[in-house]
């Protein structure tokens, strides 16, 4: 049995994928938003009793204090970044630290909880087919420079999260690091008409976070249903990564270990 964090797994894909994660018996770390996502999340878990993280990814305080929480409860084997918001913002928003908020929420606080959260044995981060349309520059992450185009930032963080996935696996050999492409799938986020399998969309990152299988246990790897597929070229640019990890250090205030 294995011990798994979910981030963004009140509903959508990240709860299917808590819910697929207890069926085959492992024990599960939800995390909601706030304290009524987290009364409602544990109203849909079978038993009521699901084990509960709370923190707004859009705060960095709260943020911090996600990572605590989930520290306190023990090492996690692996943790899914899953947690993200979409494209459909007709404006560029900040978070309470005045950062994008598409960035801070899809990318910045995934580097937190991954540099905060006691190493796990594996990291899978959640990026979308949109990130081949992202920009590879760090040159205006905030979206101060240019005319704010929701779509395009959406993809330019889901961009970095495979950026940063690629990154983690180069620094922490012994964590296996990999991406993952979960579908455009019928969510809230993706829209009703969206029209790949919903079944299949929590199977991934589920796999990549417990199987033994030896696929399942890659690294640096970016991934749909199952299968490696090649990802942007700009990658597998160690400089990149090194700079992304460097922007997020800086913009968080929180280095990354080792």
């Amino acid at each position: 049995m294995a011990r798994v964090l979910i981030t963004g797994s009140s509903d959508g894909i990240g709860l299917m994928t808590g819910r697929l994660l207890q069926r085959e018996g492992h024990e599960v770390t939800f995390h909601a938003r706030n304290e009524e996502r987290a009364a409602d999340l544990r109203g849909a878990v079978p038993g009521g009793a699901a084990t509960v993280v709370v923190g707004d990814l859009a705060s960095l305080e709260q943020t911090r204090s996600l990572a605590e929480q989930a520290n306190r409860i023990g090492c996690h084997d692996a943790v899914i970044h899953n947690a993200g918001i979409g494209f459909h913002r007709p404006a560029r928003e900040t978070s309470e630290d005045g950062h994008e908020l598409t960035f801070a929420v899809n990318v910045l606080a995934a580097y937190v909880l991954t540099a905060l959260v006691d190493r796990p044995g594996r990291l899978v981060y959640l990026s979308s087919g949109m990130h081949r349309g992202g920009t590879p520059s760090l040159d205006d992450v905030e979206w101060t420079k240019r005319r704010w185009n929701g779509a395009q930032a959406y993809s330019d963080t889901k961009l970095f999260d495979v950026v940063l996935a690629f990154a983690i696996a180069r620094r922490w050999p012994d964590v296996l690091s990999n991406a993952v492409e979960p579908g455009w799938v019928a969510t809230k986020m993706g829209g009703p008409s969206a029209p790949d399998d919903m079944e299949a969309a929590p199977v991934t990152q589920c796999w990549l976070a417990v199987s033994d299988e030896a696929q399942a246990k890659a690294t640096g790897g970016y991934w749909y249903h199952q299968v490696r597929r090649d990802a942007h070229a700009a990658t597998s640019d160690p400089r990149l990564g090194d700079h992304l990890i460097d922007c997020c250090a800086s913009l968080s205030g929180v280095p990354l270990p080792g």
